[in-house]
């Protein structure tokens, strides 16, 4: 059972249809178990909203590898949106709606003025669809295999320059022993442009397009398969998918959820351990 809606009223949101005819939600923290499982029940959820004609995508900050590790749990074969939106593809077919870049000029200025600000700040530009991460020397010794669902040794050791030197799909910014939110306000402070930066609960900042979010895509999918904004239900618990909460007909929060995904939710749903997107899912379905 639901929460409450939250008491605030969104701006700009569309009345949302009785059944959705697409279902967008994240994954790290949301769908997916504190041990990255999908239960039994949450599967029969998704297998059940599909059957009933509904799409289901993942809208992840994760790479389209880090979407297949969970994808035959999930039964997910149709579209995602990777990359925190910046990447649209169908997972069936490999096939590519979109990508957008963070600009090579965009990204250095950024980097060479963030160093300067907080020496010791590390870079990685995804690239290549999200198969190719280009990590600086150091970048390694402080990350997981969890951090990006890749072996961290495999990202390499370069120089700064040839982390540079391509526009990335995500723009990865680091420090050793700073947070994200930490880090964030030294971000804001360079008063730099032609970017957009988040953060998924992950420990480093995620830098994209200037204007592109989890919305951005969503959005893009949307208008690709005639779906209306009315027609989306979506669910997250992160900053980076406030956004799309109040962008779809439907946003719908974990109860674990950040706050700025709570205030951005029309109503909250029980943790992800509680299986609470199964939940709602089961609701909408009887």
């Amino acid at each position: 059972m639901t929460d409450p809606a939250p008491s605030h009223t969104r701006q700009g949101g569309a009345a949302p249809t009785l059944r959705p005819r697409l279902i967008a939600t994240d994954l790290d923290g949301t769908l997916l178990r504190s041990d990255l499982s999908v239960s039994a029940r949450t599967r029969a959820a998704l297998d059940a909203a599909r059957a009933a004609g509904i799409h289901v995508v993942p809208v992840t900050a994760r790479q389209p590898r880090g979407v297949g590790v969970i994808a035959e749990q999930a039964g997910f074969t149709d579209w995602a949106l990777c990359g925190n939106g910046a990447h649209g593809l169908h997972l069936g077919t490999g096939k590519t709606l979109f990508a957008a870049h963070v600009a090579a000029d965009v990204q250095r200025g950024l980097a060479l003025a963030l160093a300067e600000r907080v020496p010791g700040t590390l870079f990685v530009s995804v690239r290549e669809g999200g198969e190719v991460f280009v990590a600086q020397d150091g970048y390694a010794e402080i990350a997981h295999v969890q951090d990006h669902k890749r072996e961290p040794a495999d990202m390499g050791a370069h120089p700064l320059d040839d982390v540079l030197e391509q526009p990335s799909l995500k723009f990865i910014v680091r420090h050793p022993e700073l947070t994200p939110r930490e880090l964030l306000p030294h971000v804001h402070a360079l008063n730099l442009s032609g970017f957009a930066v988040t953060h998924s609960g992950a420990p480093f900042l995620e830098v994209l397009a200037e204007g592109v979010s989890k919305a951005w895509g969503l959005e893009r999918l949307c208008a690709h398969l005639g779906v209306q904004r009315s027609e989306v239900l979506a669910f997250g618990d992160a900053p980076n998918d406030a956004e799309m909460l109040a962008w779809a007909g439907r946003g719908v929060a974990v109860s674990t959820a950040d706050a700025e995904a709570r205030d951005a939710a029309d109503e909250f749903t029980s943790s992800n351990d509680e299986d609470g997107v199964a939940a709602v899912i089961e609701a909408l379905l009887a």
